[in-house]
């Protein structure tokens, strides 16, 4: 049995076994899910034979749901305890993950996305559950960067085995693959992972609304999520819009997949260092470096024609290869986001985490991805519009086009991130003013105790 939260009096590298078994799933279950997530786009398009935009709203809706329903089945997670809750989630995953390889029929694929949605719910509340139970105050910021670190080799792996899959297999393979990382997951699960402790919860869903009301009666709380959700959006891009832009514009050989892996590459070299070095300073204040950073990020990747007008279609890189500006902005773009994260999101989770009753750490965790909600419905919905305006899917355009007429129709691509550039820009904005006003709330209250 873990002794939960024991005092330390120094940071320490040392943590329970369970807290490095959660991280062990949580890198098996990224590589899945990411595998997974950066061709989902192209999967319901190519492969399923839905538009763009039904394709951002079926995504978006999977998405949102993600990151709604784990408060909501995390009543359930506490209720068995975190060992049957992760082995049902893998489970879960794992029949959803494979049969979407097997059905590709619209209906079928809609089920199994559910199937699959309602396993990865149940994960973020009891993963970082159990981080938040195995930390206590003195550690639990480097916890929380170790295991965003883990998360982002998850993905990194995951997203660097799918293109060998989508191009020499197929689209519907993927899916394969995750579905063999999760299966890997429930066995760590069953075999290694033991319960926290033998008590089981008596929350209900009363509880769950309970919490959630507390959050969005929580004036900070809940303005610092509808800020954060900005960064998220332009985030969820990655997804939601670069993999079709990529290919369409630079041809079925382009691996997508291998640009994305910049910000989990970017991430895992850099996360525990920023977080060392912004230790001393407030969560807000770190995340407001990361939040200016994202502008920057999406100017990046609609900067590739302006460089393609100076270099031409070929960028050398110090003389050992040559990339496509596309290739080239979109590398430093997304480089730049990875950055920006590091700067936000383990910070965000520590500072939802204090705000956490104890006992009540996942399910407040669980809420604490209301920002990743709103982004993915606002962002793919958003990004199927604008695929579908400014890089159409090439099956519509009228049959028999040039090269130069199809060029003609993709022309104007890059608006699509002058859109999320102005997005950026205002909650960047945003956060500052947000800044401001509790940190002279802060004062003013600090000056009337002291009198």
């Amino acid at each position: 049995m873990i002794e939960e939260n024991k005092p330390q009096s120094a940071e320490t590298w040392s943590f329970p076994k369970e807290f490095w078994l959660a991280n062990v799933m949580e890198l098996c279950e990224r590589a899945a899910y990411y595998g997974f997530f950066i061709v989902l786009t192209l999967y319901l398009t190519d492969v399923v034979g839905f538009t763009d935009i039904e394709t951002g709203y079926i995504a978006g809706i999977f998405f949102a749901g993600l990151y709604f329903l784990p408060p909501f089945v995390g009543v359930i997670g506490d209720k068995i305890g975190f060992k049957k809750g992760l082995i049902i989630a893998f489970g879960l995953l794992s029949i959803g993950y494979f049969f979407l390889g097997i059905y590709t029929g619209k209906f079928a694929v809609i089920f199994f996305l559910i199937i699959a949605m309602i396993g990865g719910s149940f994960i973020k509340p009891l993963i970082t559950g159990t981080v938040s139970k195995t930390t206590d105050e003195v550690n639990r910021a480097r916890g929380f960067s170790l295991f965003y670190w883990v998360v982002n080799i998850g993905a990194f792996t995951g997203k660097t085995f799918v293109p060998y899959i989508r191009q020499g297999l197929g689209l519907e393979y993927v899916s394969l693959f995750s579905a063999g990382m999760t299966l890997l997951a429930m066995l760590f699960a069953i075999f290694f992972f033991k319960p926290l402790n033998e008590t089981r919860s008596t929350k209900s869903l009363d509880d769950v609304f309970t919490a959630l009301k507390k959050i969005f009666t929580a004036p900070r709380l809940i303005i610092l999520t509808l800020i954060v959700t900005g960064f998220w959006m332009i985030q969820h891009q990655l997804y939601a819009s670069m993999p079709k832009y990529v290919i369409r514009l630079l041809g079925e050989e382009a691996k997508p997949e291998w640009l994305a892996n910049v910000n989990p590459l970017v991430v895992v070299l850099f996360v525990v260092f920023v977080t060392q070095m912004m230790k001393k300073t407030k969560a807000v204040s770190s995340m407001a470096v990361g939040m200016f950073l994202m502008p920057f990020s999406a100017l990046a990747m609609a900067m590739s024609q302006s460089l393609e007008s100076i270099t031409g279609t070929a960028v050398s890189i110090l003389g050992m290869f040559v990339l496509h500006p596309l290739t080239v902005m979109m590398i430093i773009g997304i480089a730049i986001q990875g950055l920006a994260e590091c700067f936000i999101s383990p910070r965000f989770l520590e500072y939802f985490s204090k705000q956490a009753p104890k006992g009540e750490e996942g399910l407040y965790l669980g809420f604490s991805h209301l920002h990743s909600f709103i982004s993915a419905i606002v962002g793919f919905i958003f990004s199927g519009y604008l695929i579908d305006a400014y890089v159409p899917d090439p099956s519509t355009l009228p049959a028999g086009i040039t090269e130069a007429q199809k060029a003609a129709y993709y022309a104007d691509a890059h608006y699509i991130w002058y859109y999320f550039l102005a997005i950026g820009m205002v909650s960047a904005i945003a956060l500052l003013i947000f800044k401001v006003v509790t940190d002279r709330a802060d004062k003013k209250l600090e000056a009337e105790q002291a009198s």
